[in-house]
């Protein structure tokens, strides 16, 4: 059984510019912020919290450098861009979402949240690949952001890692529950509707 040539099995590979590997390094640390939520919820141990915390810091230390260096090396593609998309879905979308779950905002409407955070996130990622060309004006840099960008969400996982920090997680997180039809709300679960709902708003966010 054939397998090909090693020029087609790595035809993929070589279509990766030096941006894309630091786009795979942020969904990698999105990734990792998953497994360190995951190690939380097994363990109890708060460190865990403030490891997921950093990783998504370092998930958006490599967006940052990504774009930086595709505007520096001028080159892009639209290969790298869904890859930049699928990377801040994991990194600033689901592992923020995933976190709040692990510092217990695990009730019914929390969870209810959580997903519209993590859709809103997905949509406002949508609307900026289509419209990234009409929003350029032609000159191919655009100029403003319509909604805040996802990776904005980092202040989110901040603010759950000062929450552990100040022993306010579980029973105990800040402004406490609300019991709604039988229900479960946090109020806290509260900051990513309003994330949410910014991210997919058409407030315009002049780009740097």
């Amino acid at each position: 059984m054939t397998t090909g040539t090693p020029r087609k099995r790595f035809a993929m590979i070589r279509e990766f510019h030096l941006a894309d590997w630091f786009t795979l390094g942020n969904a990698v640390c999105g990734v990792g912020a998953l497994f360190s939520t995951m190690t939380y919820l097994e363990t109890k141990d708060v460190t865990h919290v403030y490891f997921a915390a950093a990783l998504v810091f370092a998930g958006l230390v490599f967006d940052v450098l990504d774009g930086r260096i595709a505007r520096w090396r001028q080159k892009s593609s639209p290969l790298g861009q869904e890859l930049d998309s699928l990377a801040d879905v994991i990194s600033f979308g689901v592992a923020p979402a995933i976190l709040a779950y692990g510092c217990g905002m695990q009730g019914l409407f929390d969870r209810v949240v959580l997903a519209c955070f993590v859709a809103c996130g997905v949509s406002r990622l949508a609307r900026y690949n289509v419209t990234a060309e009409a929003l350029s004006e032609g000159t191919g840099k655009v100029k403003y952001f319509e909604g805040t960008p996802i990776p904005t969400s980092f202040l989110l996982v901040l603010l759950l890692a000062v929450a552990a920090k100040s022993g306010a997680v579980g029973k105990d997180l800040w402004f406490g529950v609300v019991e709604l039809g039988g229900f479960h709300l946090h109020p806290l679960v509260l900051v990513f509707a309003i994330s949410g709902s910014l991210m997919i708003s058409r407030i315009r966010i002049p780009k740097p």
